[in-house]
């Protein structure tokens, strides 16, 4: 029974590990996408042919591993390596009796359902695991009588139903070296389909079955077509079989090439299975416009049937649907969350208490609940130097993080309770060491408040501010740092707030958002500082820092002077003792009443470019190495 569940979930465990790399490399088309194809990649070179594997079992493997490799071979790569055996052998023929269902298994988004098809491979393969589990049992027996537990071969054996054994492979050459196998391996969409393709044509009736002798021999018209596929040219849509085009032809992978490059996908496929059918989410090439003078008139031709045709045998059109109904369920879920946390933001600002200063006032909480392309453009053209300098930042301290997080050992210390006996040679006395256990670092949580009075359009100060915050949530965001963008000034008669980053990114657009900060009205700075360290006062961390990035003293109709004053010392005195530590970044010519306001959270601001890496340089303080 224990061998029997490792080899269901080991079926099943195939199928999942199909489904998930599948997904994976439809969704994420990036860095991720790209370095999941280069594991793959290395992986399938590693893999053993068919002829290997039966080699193997006439040592310590069994026909069912065998079976269940090309399997792997099938749901990961879409191709299997055939090596010198006819493609009448019975574990090909065994695996292209489950195509259809293995291609069930690998766009399905039920997981119940591969369990349903690990079902049926299991009551169709029956005979090859009832002979493999009387095999494994046999075997048990013969060890518990040597007394020796749990022999060598069965621990193998067992160990390959998990997957975490080469007994079963044979010879790891590499897959250059295999028959029939081209070194440049096609998309797995495409190379499915070809398996697709070579399986039906090979799945026959019993009737239809023709037995060795029945086979025309070496030299018959048969044997010279070179459309009739022999048993040994097992590659499936390798260029070699491609052959050259007749005189006169234009050669398809010629005269599509660049648009096969741009969509990473290769050329040499078989005319059913091309990739000018593969779709994907990118864009590709497109023909140039080119003058003409006129065009061509054939004369003749007819119209026919053809009432043999198939299909185009492109295996990829559920996943292509199912990843289309992703990203539009995905996208839709993201508009309705965002849309009902700009209503919970607005209940939360009316439910805040902000004095009689600002009372009868309306408050706004602005969020665009969903990021326009042009937003996204804008922010691509001027992201790069400003994450580099982010990542720069970074580097200082991201090593000291990680060695933190995990823990590890201490050495060269000058006291301690252990001797490092490899230190004893050094005459500076750092002889100690110890073992540092993991610690969650940082407990800190990250504010930033801009402000966003008309002035800020003078001196280039809003796009100071706007990089600033581009660069801040960068820095916070990749060391863990939960961080929140908001910026603030009026609409009429009501205080505005903008929502540019809050804790929880919900469909990971907030970096666009940012590109949104900008100049607008008057400031009443008291009623947008309580809002944000209400929001901030909420947070779990030990430590938590609001930012205000201002150029000037509030004002505004009714809030101005040393009236407004005392209401941003009384906002900060108040949250304060609720453990928020400010730092009021000064940026204007108005810097004496900034520091008047906020006294020793006051930060001058000089020179502009100094900005970004002034309040980066502030979160880094209160990080606890």
């Amino acid at each position: 029974m224990n061998a029997f569940l490792r080899l269901a979930h080991g079926i099943e465990n195939i199928l999942e590990d199909g489904y998930i790399e599948s997904k994976i490399l439809n969704r994420y088309p990036g860095v991720l996408g790209h370095s999941l194809e280069a594991s793959r990649a290395h992986q399938y070179e590693t893999m053993s042919t068919l002829t290997q594997l039966i080699e193997g079992e006439s040592e310590n493997s069994h026909i069912w591993l065998s079976i269940t490799s090309l399997i792997l071979s099938y749901v990961k790569f879409g191709e299997i390596k055939y090596g010198d055996e006819p493609i009448s052998d019975e574990r090909l023929q065994a695996v292209f009796s489950l195509i259809a269902e293995l291609d069930r298994a690998l766009t399905d988004p039920s997981a119940r359902e591969r369990w349903n098809i690990t079902n049926i491979i299991i009551i169709r393969l029956w005979n090859y695991i009832k002979d493999f589990l009387e095999y494994c049992e046999k075997l048990a027996d013969e060890a518990e009588a040597s007394e020796d537990g749990v022999g060598g071969i069965l621990g193998a054996l067992l160990s390959a139903l998990a997957g975490a054994s080469e007994e079963a492979k044979g010879s790891t050459a590499p897959a250059e070296e295999a028959k029939g196998i081209p070194s440049s391996p096609a998309s797995v969409p495409v190379k499915r389909a070809a398996t697709a393709k070579k399986a039906a044509a090979s799945v026959k009736k019993p009737d239809e079955e023709k037995s060795e002798k029945e086979k025309p021999e070496a030299g018959t018209p048969e044997d010279d077509d070179p459309k009739e596929e022999k048993p040994g040219e097992d590659s499936i849509a390798s260029p070699e079989n491609k052959g050259d085009p007749e005189p006169g032809e234009v050669d398809e992978a010629d005269a599509t090439g660049d648009l096969y490059e741009d969509r990473n996908i290769p050329s040499g496929t078989d005319a059913d299975s091309s990739p000018s059918n593969y779709v994907s989410d990118k864009e590709g090439g497109r023909i140039p416009l080119t003058q003409t003078d006129d065009v061509s008139s054939p004369t003749g031709g007819e119209t026919t049937r053809d009432d043999d045709y198939s299909g185009s045998g492109y295996a990829n059109s559920a996943a292509d649907i199912d990843r289309l109904l992703d990203n539009m369920a995905e996208k839709a879920a993201a508009k309705q969350l965002e849309t009902e946390r700009s209503a919970e933001l607005n209940d939360l600002a009316k439910a805040v208490s902000y004095g009689n200063i600002h009372k009868g006032l309306d408050t706004i909480v602005h969020r665009m609940p969903e990021v326009e392309d042009n937003t996204k453009e804008q922010y691509n053209l001027i992201a790069s130097p400003l994450v580099h300098i982010s990542k720069l930042l970074q580097r200082s301290i991201l090593q000291q993080l990680k060695d933190k997080r995990s823990g590890g050992k201490q050495t060269g210390l000058l006291m301690g309770r252990r001797l490092d006996a490899h230190a004893l040679p050094r005459n500076d006395g750092r002889v100690f060491y110890k073992n540092a256990l993991p610690n969650q670092i940082p407990e800190l949580a990250v504010g930033l408040l801009v402000d966003e009075s008309g002035s800020m359009s003078c001196g280039e100060r809003a796009t100071y501010a706007r990089a600033t915050a581009i660069i801040l949530y960068d820095f916070c965001r990749s060391l863990g740092i939960p961080v929140m963008v908001y910026g603030h000034s009026t609409k009429g008669s009501a205080i505005a707030l903008y929502s540019y980053a809050e804790f929880d990114d919900i469909d990971g657009n907030d970096r666009y958002r940012m590109m949104d900060i900008s100049s607008r009205c008057n400031n009443r700075d008291g009623a947008a500082l309580r809002y944000v360290s209400e929001q901030l006062s909420r947070r779990t961390e030990e430590v938590k820092i609001l930012i205000l990035i201002s150029d000037g003293q509030p004002a505004d109709n009714g809030y101005y002077g040393t009236a407004a004053e005392e209401d941003l010392r009384g906002v900060k005195a108040e949250y304060s003792k609720r453990h928020i530590i400010f730092v009021a970044a000064a940026i204007g010519d108005d810097k004496e009443a900034i520091q008047r306001i906020y006294g020793d959270s006051f930060l001058d601001i000089t020179d502009l470019n100094k900005l970004p890496v002034a309040l980066t340089n502030v979160v880094k303080r209160h990080i606890r190495l």
